[in-house]
């Protein structure tokens, strides 16, 4: 395969039919901050939305939000106004979503009593306090990872659920917004490998200094590695493994390549142990320029009887583009091209708004691998190495 230069692939005039096949978290993550994400629209054979609601966008400080609320929207969701204080945000977003009004203050849409739900993106360490502000006003919210950079918030997030009876969704869009990750769970449910016994998840993720925000080197703004982009990983093992209750055996975190970085952390692993299966995660900042990617991310499920593995986002010198699965059990090995796999998680989250069910993401689970996370985070070691 050869490599694939992600700058001119958005200014190529073959751009549009590459950008249909790829998901909205693989266009987002790599983005510059001169560039607007191209988002996933859905497709006219997807099925029609159940329900209808009103939503707010607060926060534009990381491009994830453009994935979250094309989600929303393709669910049913009606986007009505946003807030952001940053003029270059305010005018990208706009761009994408013209329809949608720029408020006053972030205020103005928290007390908006026709809207049902308020998505958010700020700048980490501020998500938790945005939603249970939501919450507190009558609001469902669906928080970029990490949603949670720290145990007091998590304690606090859980608080405002049980006062409020909302709803504190987050947007794991590794799994919920990757077809190749959904597919995957179809063929899990349906016992394609038997029962699950480990998930291994590996994260390389492109670092882009240049396009990078002061916030982004700060842990204190982000929580930390494992905190941050450990949190897709966490919640995949839980989903995938089925895991109700589930603790941390080993974590260690450091900054081994970064040294004008100080407060930056640049890889991290963990181990967890689960009523379901066990799981190993390893993320890092070190994916090479030439894989033509943000990001090499693999998921290995192995089960009784079988096992899966995803190539996410790229399959280097082998198949171009992503959402790659191979599944092998007692009768065959085989390749299912999932780039074309539809994504439930919005029309699933809308009708849970509607309804006050729990379809698209479960409550308890969500947070407990928030809590994962946040555990491992505070109790790392360092590599020696570091």
């Amino acid at each position: 395969m050869t490599p694939i230069d992600r700058r001119s692939m958005l200014t190529g005039a073959g751009f549009a039919g590459l950008a249909a096949a790829l998901p909205d978290d693989v266009l987002g993550q790599a983005l510059s901050g001169n560039a607007i994400p191209v988002v996933n629209t859905g497709s006219p054979t997807d099925p029609r939305p159940k329900h209808h609601i009103r939503f707010g966008v607060i926060g534009l400080d990381h491009n994830h939000i453009y994935s979250m609320t094309a989600a929303v929207i393709r669910g049913g969701g009606e986007l009505v106004a946003f807030f952001a204080a940053d003029p270059k945000q305010v005018a990208d977003f706009q761009q994408r979503f013209p329809q949608a009004k720029l408020a006053r203050s972030e205020a103005e849409i928290i007390e908006d009593s026709s809207l049902q739900l308020i998505a958010g993106a700020p700048i980490p360490d501020l998500r938790a306090p945005l939603g249970i502000r939501a919450m507190k006003a009558g609001k469902d919210f669906l928080g970029d990872k990490p949603a949670i950079t720290s145990l007091e918030q998590l304690a606090d997030v859980r608080a405002a659920i049980k006062e409020t009876g909302r709803t504190f969704a987050i947007m794991y869009s590794e799994r919920l917004e990757v077809p190749a990750a959904v597919k995957a769970g179809e063929l899990i449910a349906q016992g394609a490998i038997g029962r699950v016994i480990q998930t291994i998840n590996i994260a390389p993720h492109l670092v882009s200094p240049a396009s990078r925000p002061d916030w982004f080197w700060d842990k204190a703004r982000y929580g930390g590695i494992l905190t941050d982009i450990g949190s897709h990983q966490a919640e995949q093992f839980l989903f995938f493994t089925g895991s109700r209750r589930a603790r941390v055996v080993a974590a260690q975190t450091g900054n081994v390549n970064h040294p004008d970085r100080p407060l930056f952390e640049d890889f991290g692993d963990m181990t967890m142990s689960g009523d379901g299966g066990t799981g190993y995660l390893r993320v890092d900042w070190f994916t090479p320029n030439g894989l033509g990617s943000w990001g090499d991310g693999r998921l290995f499920v192995l089960g009784t009887e079988g096992y899966i593995e995803l190539r996410k986002y790229a399959d280097p010198t082998g198949k171009p583009g992503g959402n790659h699965l191979f599944v092998v059990d007692g009768k065959s090995a085989r390749y299912l091209d999932c780039s074309k796999v539809y994504l439930p998680f919005g029309a699933q989250f809308v009708t849970d708004i509607v309804e006050r069910t729990q379809i698209a993401q479960d409550q308890e689970q969500a947070l407990l691998a928030a809590e994962l996370v946040l555990t491992a985070q505070k109790n790392a070691t360092r590599p020696l190495m570091a």
